[in-house]
């Protein structure tokens, strides 16, 4: 059964968004077909100077960031990502064909939230993309109700 967003427990304004930051070209489209069976937005970024400009420009919830790229490796790309206020919340998986535990290690003091390796198991892929999702989510949910009650307390002392 697809994934999709109306799945979340309130559907969001717009389409959720995730960027394939990966520089081998079949890698990028595997992980674009995996994620054609969901009804979220999905686009490309070939390696670490084009992902930071398209996370500016088109603000993506979710980043699936390969660790080597050409340009800035995907652990700069994150520690980037979690260095600026407008994008520290921005979810981050790294996909690599690392597997050695000192780069999961890397990944999280990067600021990764999750890290899968090569080859990719798809329905592994696709339920990590949807928690990391729902978390986001569900967090931003949160704040606009910490802001609500705020703004409430406020005005009723």
């Amino acid at each position: 059964m697809p994934l999709a967003a109306t799945d979340h427990p309130s559907t969001p304004a717009r389409p959720l968004r995730v960027l394939i930051a990966e520089d081998d070209p079949q890698g990028a489209e595997l992980l674009e077909a995996y994620l054609g069976e969901t009804t979220y937005d999905v686009q490309k970024a070939a390696d670490g100077e084009e992902t930071l400009a398209k996370v500016a420009d088109w603000q993506p919830d979710l980043i699936l960031l390969d660790v080597m790229m050409p340009k800035i490796s995907g652990f700069e790309v994150c520690k980037r990502l979690r260095a600026a206020p407008e994008t520290r919340g921005t979810a981050v998986l790294m996909v690599t064909a690392l597997d050695q535990q000192s780069d999961v290690d890397r990944a999280v003091e990067a600021g990764a939230n999750d890290f899968v390796t090569k080859p990719i198991n798809k329905n592994e892929l696709l339920l990590r993309v949807r928690a990391l999702l729902d978390t986001r989510h569900n967090r931003g949910d949160l704040e606009r109700t910490l802001a609500y009650i705020e703004a409430v307390e406020k005005e009723h002392p």
